[in-house]
C-alpha cells in the first residue's frame, strides 16, 4: 500500500486549523497547535499562501484562509449544486419579472456571479458570470453581509467605497441597514453601484439553514423601483425564488 505523503497531511491539518476556532493564528500557535518546528510550519504555510490556499494579514502577520479556497468550494457548489439547484427557478423568476437574474456567492471580499440569466426581451446584454460585485453596495453583498458571518466580517473590515451619493459608507448606518435586511429577509440596491440600476435580492440557505449564496432581479431604476418605490410583487418573487432554492438544497421549510 502507498504510503501517505507527510507534506500533504500536515498541509492538510494546517488548513482544518485555521479554518476552526480564531479567523487568525500566528505562526507560533500554529506550529505548536500541530507539534511541527517553526521553520517546517512555516514552509508550509509560504506554499500554501503562494498558492492562495492562505492569506497573511499584513498588519498583524496573522495566517488565515485564502480566497483559493473559496473559489474551489465555490466551483463545488455551482457545478453539483447551487447553481444546477437554481437554474429552473432563476428562468422562472427572470420570465415572470421581466429582468435580469443573478446568483451570487461570497469569493474574495466580494460577490461572484455564478449564474445568470438575461433579460427576457431583445434587448442586447452581456454576460455577468464571473464578474465581481462589492459586498457594501449591492443587493447581493448586503444580503450576504447580513446573513454571513464571514461575509459581515469581511465588509466591516474592509474600506466602503462610496460609488454613487446613495452609497451607504458609515459603519453605524451600514450596521442599521443590516439589522433591517434580517428583520424584513431581502436587501435593495436602488442607485448605490451604478446609476439608472436597481435590484432587490435575497438569501439562499442550504439544508444546515447556513447561507450559501443569493439571488437577485436587477434592472433600470425606473421598472424596478418606479417612482422610488420597489415593486412590492418583485420582492414576493425574489423571496419565492431564494426559498425555492433553498427547499431544493435541503433547508425546509422557511
Amino acid at each position: 500500500m502507498a504510503k501517505n505523503i507527510q507534506s500533504l497531511e500536515r498541509a492538510a491539518a494546517m488548513l482544518r486549523l485555521l479554518a476552526g476556532g480564531e479567523r487568525r493564528l500566528g505562526l507560533s500557535d500554529i506550529a505548536s497547535s500541530l507539534g511541527l518546528a517553526k521553520g517546517t510550519a512555516h514552509g508550509i504555510l509560504r506554499t500554501l499562501q503562494l498558492e492562495g490556499f492562505v492569506e497573511q494579514d499584513a498588519a498583524s502577520g496573522r495566517y488565515q484562509l485564502g480566497a483559493e479556497l473559496l473559489r474551489l468550494g465555490n466551483s463545488y457548489l455551482d457545478v453539483h449544486e447551487l447553481r444546477a439547484r437554481a437554474l429552473v427557478w432563476t428562468d422562472d423568476l427572470a420570465r415572470s419579472s421581466g429582468e435580469s437574474v443573478h446568483l451570487g456567492v461570497l469569493h474574495q471580499h466580494g460577490v461572484l456571479i455564478v449564474h445568470h440569466v438575461f433579460r427576457p426581451d431583445d434587448s442586447r446584454q452581456v454576460l455577468e458570470v464571473g464578474a465581481m460585485q462589492p459586498l457594501h453596495s449591492t443587493a447581493l453583498g448586503k444580503v450576504l453581509s447580513a446573513y454571513d458571518p464571514v461575509a459581515h466580517s469581511e465588509v466591516m473590515e474592509a474600506e466602503r467605497r462610496s460609488f454613487t451619493g446613495r452609497t451607504v459608507t458609515e459603519a453605524g448606518a451600514f450596521e442599521s441597514m443590516l439589522d433591517l435586511i434580517r428583520a424584513q429577509g431581502w436587501a435593495a440596491d436602488a442607485e448605490e453601484t451604478w446609476e439608472g440600476v436597481a435590484a432587490v435580492a435575497a438569501p439562499v440557505h442550504d439544508r444546515r439553514r447556513m447561507p450559501v449564496g443569493a439571488v437577485a432581479v436587477t434592472g433600470a431604476v425606473e421598472r424596478v423601483a418606479p417612482g422610488g418605490t420597489l415593486r412590492p410583487e418583485l420582492i414576493a418573487s425574489v423571496r419565492d425564488c431564494a426559498r425555492a432554492v433553498s427547499r431544493d438544497l435541503g433547508a425546509g421549510r422557511f
